[in-house]
């Protein structure tokens, strides 16, 4: 059963505000600029099987 609507609890609170400061800064960083701002990374395709990531 999930939870009513009604409220967040602090850990979602500090999660969404972490989240917002976050893509605040992303997009102050790369303002002025046309792609929009991402703060995960996505996941790997075929295309990029050479590319070594390190996570």
């Amino acid at each position: 059963m999930t939870k009513p609507h009604a409220g967040l609890s602090p850990e979602e609170i500090k999660e969404k505000h972490d989240l917002e400061e976050a893509l605040e800064e992303g997009l102050e960083e790369t303002f002025p600029g046309s792609d929009p701002v991402n703060v995960t990374q996505p996941a790997p395709s075929r295309g990029d099987g050479h590319v070594k990531r390190t996570d």
